[in-house]
């Protein structure tokens, strides 16, 4: 199960350097229910996400990079490229930051996972963070695919 709330970042206020960096890109085979791709630096990624936006299953499974460009070739949409850095926040989260690329150059999300429906809903983000999207189907990286 994932429990993550979604924020939409209008600017970042220290420097990024040291702070670990993936390069991400994604594609999508089907967005309902979701079915991605994933290139996570060298690892390789299918994964399948119910519906929902606060909670929802999720699961995936390891390919190898030529099944990885095989199904690329099959993406339906936009494939997504970002710069994803993870951020320490309280010893207890991590604050997934996206920077995209590409297509969507410009949009910054910051993602924060929890163990429980309870602290997701009970979480204070820092000042720097701007508007909660967790709700809005317009920021789900799989409706971002479609343009």
């Amino acid at each position: 199960m994932e429990i993550e709330r979604k924020f939409l970042i209008q600017e970042i206020p220290f420097s990024l350097t040291g702070y670990k960096c993936r390069t991400i890109e994604q594609a999508y085979l089907n967005t309902a229910p979701v079915v991605r791709i994933r290139q996570d630096n060298d690892n390789y990624y299918l994964t399948y996400k119910s519906n929902g936006f606060l909670e929802r299953e999720e699961y995936n499974l390891p390919l190898d990079k030529t099944s990885y460009e095989h199904l690329r070739q099959k993406a339906d949409g936009i494939i997504l490229t970002k710069k994803r850095y993870e951020i320490p926040l309280l010893d207890k989260y991590t604050i997934e930051l996206d920077i995209f690329e590409g297509a969507h150059a410009g949009l910054i999300l910051a993602e924060v996972e929890f163990a429980t429906r309870e602290d997701a809903e009970n979480f204070t983000p820092p000042d720097w963070f701007s508007k909660d999207v967790t709700y809005q189907p317009e920021y789900c990286n799989s409706n971002l695919s479609k343009g």
